[in-house]
């Protein structure tokens, strides 16, 4: 799941620019006060636009290749209450987000309105210890293996659990498009064998796993 960083900035908002100084008074010579409001509210607005602009930038600049042109439908159902708890990330597609992370987990509680609360942790070069919280949401609820998940906002992603043990030892997560892949444990150090084991499930849904990234815990 997504997200030890958020979106660099892409601009250096001023607010002189527009007529108002950084306390929010005038700045002299900007016009009546009517105009003032005006100019508040523009920038206001702009400033919304402005952030999607840069968002949307982001997310389209960073993305991975596309490791599986035609990513399956989850293959089984989601008993939620059992894949609640912690999971290791074992292997996964790189993403800026996650650039540099080893020992990675996610955390996932469910909450009283039926969500779920999402806690992302990795260890960055530097030793120290990186959180990113968010917030899931089913939207199959037939299956449950198809959520959408948000760390920044109202911008949710999808989160898709493409298979998992019967046991909920082991999970495979992806999405649509293709670039993203997790494969997650309840152990952090499953064995070689169990993590081949997975590689090849994931190989067998076409996923490229020459792409993989192997956590270190």
């Amino acid at each position: 799941m997504e997200s030890c960083h958020s979106p660099p900035a892409f601009f250096k908002f001023e607010p002189s620019h527009f007529g108002v100084s950084r306390a929010g008074t005038p700045v002299e010579g900007s016009g009546s006060s009517r105009m003032q409001r005006q100019s508040k509210a523009l920038i206001g607005a702009g400033l919304f636009v402005l952030g999607l602009g840069a968002l949307a930038s982001w997310r389209l600049g960073v993305r991975h290749p596309v490791g599986n042109p035609s990513v399956p439908e989850p293959s089984k159902t989601v008993d939620l209450e059992r894949y609640l708890g912690r999971w290791y990330e074992i292997a996964r597609y790189d993403q800026p987000f996650e650039r540099g992370c080893e020992a990675a987990t996610a955390d996932y509680a469910k909450r009283p309105d039926g969500k779920v609360d999402v806690v992302n942790r990795c260890r960055k070069g530097n030793g120290r210890f990186e959180e990113a919280r968010g917030v899931a949401r089913i939207v199959d609820t037939n299956t449950n293996a198809k959520l959408k998940v948000s760390f920044f906002g109202p911008f949710y992603g999808d989160y898709w659990v493409l298979d998992h043990a019967d046991d909920y030892s082991w999970s495979i997560v992806g999405e649509p498009s293709g670039r993203y892949l997790w494969i997650l444990s309840r152990e952090p150090n499953p064995g070689d064998k169990q993590v081949r084991d997975l590689v090849g499930r994931a190989s067998a849904m076409s996923y490229d796993t020459s792409m993989l990234i192997f956590d270190k815990h």
